[in-house]
């Protein structure tokens, strides 16, 4: 890592980084002397309302139901140009499963592209899936740059 250092990402660089939709790890808050609960998820992302969505499953031994209302951060990271970026999103969940259709968060989901990944080892179907949405209460971004030797 020698010769490299991270800047800032602007608010285009990182939304033109999020996209759509991607993949990332959602941690939740817990008790001071307990390690967060983090989980892999794939996420949808609204420039337009500044919002993200999760698909998230709840399958009967799932610890989610009692965490979902705790303050979570949202990690996502990749490669661009050779050149790696990450963007950190924090905030407090917010269940969109019956949202009335003209609402904020219902309306963004227009515009994104969660991907579908399946890792369960049930059937998808099995599964009971509820959707999120997260209005940042911090979101920053970093990205590499190589400095001169």
């Amino acid at each position: 890592m020698q010769g490299l250092r991270w800047l800032r990402m602007s608010e285009d660089e990182m939304n033109d980084f999020l996209g759509r939709g991607g993949t990332g790890v959602i941690s939740f808050a817990t008790e001071p002397d307990e390690p967060p609960v983090s989980i892999p998820v794939s996420y949808g992302f609204s420039a337009e309302v500044e919002r993200f969505y999760f698909r998230l499953s709840f399958p009967r031994e799932s610890r989610k139901d009692d965490l979902i209302d705790r303050h979570v951060s949202f990690v996502t990271h990749g490669e661009i140009d050779n050149r790696w970026r990450s963007v950190v999103a924090t905030g407090q969940l917010s269940d969109v499963s019956d949202a009335p259709y003209e609402s904020a968060e219902i309306q963004g989901m227009w515009s994104i592209e969660i991907p579908l990944v399946d890792i369960f080892e049930r059937p998808p179907r099995e599964t009971t899936f509820r959707y999120f949405s997260l209005e940042p209460a911090t979101m920053t971004g970093r990205k590499e740059t190589k400095t001169d030797p």
